[in-house]
């Protein structure tokens, strides 16, 4: 009897030589690292050597937290994964009324260049790689990361590393926004050329179908509405007057890896050739690493389980290994007690161990593109790719990315989707081992890791004596210098870097930007 793929697709008992009739492989597949991708971005991959092995970190303190990515360094991981409270994420610092109860819960407190020398502290960021998953305020903390590395005697040319940077798919799936589609839009253009200029080798955006997939986003959904806000992103920076060569090179994905291993492979490959074709036949890019997807993935935290979380670390392994012979450029592995609560030093290096064992001990990485010419592969492929196009024309259809959130269009089809899965683990047509089957009928004790609630306090006592010693006339003109940016055409992140460099507060430049352009107040379409 056949099966249902997560994305509602056929999956058949067998496949065979009938499934590919009529498909050309040159066409569908090429060679790894050429036009149109499919089968990888570079043509060795992980012959040469593995992907980059990232371990998304950052919780209470910067102190804490540099001492969490001291002890990943010293136990291998490749580069770093910035996680930022709550508070960081929607530009609030920690005294502010609003993050009572939320600072350095989810994620590291960032209120200023302090806490930012603090969090890098002792780690020479021209031979570390960081992604730092922030987006509304991405351009502040690229900038106090710049500064902190100036300090360093770092130039900004040795920097390497993305920020997140994707505010479309907040609006879909998250809600971490601050500013209203257009001028978040443009603050994001402003990005593209600041580092075109002054951070050539930073990743300028990491385009995001993780948290929508966290959301509820079938696969895809995920690659659909994901490349969806990439042509957006991409159409912004042209209008701007920018050439697509220039800055398209620099763009990167993060995806998510499940258990589905097959439809995940599948949907790797897929999004590639979409991407590709869409760079070359939209947007006229010459250059072959405009033509790119390359990206980032992160296991599946919505599939870990409170119950009998060691169960997760089978799981973190079967994703991660999805990821891989997806053909990731970078992969984090979430460890196996964040369903509880946020990793332990012993559980964060065991998520970082599977990735050790699948680069060094498995053959995967002996060989580029395994599953090439795999019957059910190309044909899952094939079907995502058609699966995912047809949604992407819908979204045209609708105006673009941008007309079709204000619609309501992709937010109304993820929760669509998880109200099916919901539905479907409820009633055990779909098993998740330990929740709907195979229960134990007591759990044993586990002890997490848990954050100091006197970390607000301390923060807010740090805010206090910055403001106490700063130059606040310094600090005054600069902000006033922002606010006149961003009212007209000039690129906001020079005054914004000389703000920040003045100790401005990430919380008051995000409430000047707030003051010219608006707080984004959603509205229900549906």
């Amino acid at each position: 009897m056949a099966r249902e793929s997560e994305s509602g697709l056929p999956i058949e008992p067998v496949y065979g030589p009938q499934a590919l009739e009529g498909w050309d492989p040159a066409e569908k597949l090429g060679e790894p690292g050429a036009f149109p991708f499919t089968r990888g971005v570079y043509p060795s991959m992980y012959t040469g050597r593995p992907w980059t092995m990232r371990q998304y970190a950052g919780f209470g303190t910067a102190a804490e937290s540099n001492a969490r990515y001291r002890q990943l360094i010293a136990h291998g991981t490749t580069g770093l994964s910035v996680a930022f409270d709550l508070p960081t994420q929607m530009g609030h610092d920690s005294d502010a009324l609003i993050a009572h109860g939320e600072v350095g819960k989810v994620g590291v407190a960032i209120d200023s260049i302090e806490d930012m020398r603090v969090l890098f502290g002792g780690i020479a960021l021209d031979r570390v790689s960081t992604s730092m998953t922030i987006n509304a305020p991405a351009a502040l903390l690229l900038l106090l990361y710049q500064l902190v590395a100036e300090e360093q005697g770092v130039g900004a040319d040795q920097l390497t590393g993305t920020i997140q940077n994707d505010v479309l798919k907040e609006y879909i799936a998250r809600g971490t926004y601050i500013f209203p589609p257009k001028p978040s839009l443009r603050l994001i253009a402003d990005i593209f050329r600041y580092c075109r200029a002054e951070i050539p080798k930073w990743n300028t955006i990491s385009i995001s179908g993780y948290h929508m997939a966290e959301a509820g986003a079938s696969p895809a959904q995920e690659i659909a509405f994901t490349l969806a806000d990439g042509i957006e992103y991409v159409r912004t920076a042209v209008a701007a007057g920018m050439d697509v060569d220039d800055f398209a090179p620099r763009l990167s994905f993060f995806f998510v890896a499940r258990t589905t291993i097959l439809e995940e492979v599948a949907k790797f490959r897929a999004a590639r050739r979409i991407w590709a074709r869409v760079m070359r036949e939209e947007f006229g890019a010459r250059n072959p690493k405009s033509l790119m997807l390359r990206f980032h993935t992160q296991t599946a935290g919505v599939q870990l389980t409170a119950q009998q979380p060691e169960v997760n670390l089978v799981r973190v392994a079967v994703q991660g290994l999805a990821a891989v012979l997806g053909g990731t450029q970078s992969l984090h592995t979430n460890s196996f007690d964040e369903a509880i609560a946020l990793p332990t030093d012993k559980s964060a290096r065991l998520a970082l161990r599977t990735q050790q064992v699948l680069a060094y001990e498995t053959d995967v990485t002996a060989t580029v593109d395994p599953f090439a010419g795999s019957y059910v592969i190309e044909k899952m492929t094939d079907d995502l790719e058609a699966a995912a196009v047809a949604l992407m024309d819908r979204v045209e259809e609708l105006g673009g990315a941008v007309d079709a959130i204000e619609h309501g269009f992709q937010k109304n089809e993820i929760e669509r989707n998880a109200y099916r899965i919901a539905q479907e683990t409820d009633s055990g047509e779909r098993v998740v081992v330990g929740v709907n089957r195979f229960q134990l009928d007591e759990e044993e004790p586990y002890e997490p890791l848990r954050v100091d609630p006197a970390i607000e306090a301390r923060q807010a006592e740090r805010l206090a004596e910055l403001r106490a010693e700063r130059d606040q006339p310094a600090v005054d003109a600069a902000l006033a210098a922002l606010k006149k940016a961003a009212e007209g055409d000039d690129n906001v992140l020079y005054p914004m870097k000389e703000a920040l460099r003045a100790r401005a507060t990430v919380g008051e430049v995000c409430n000047a930007l707030r003051e010219v352009w608006g707080a984004y107040v959603p509205t229900d379409a549906f």
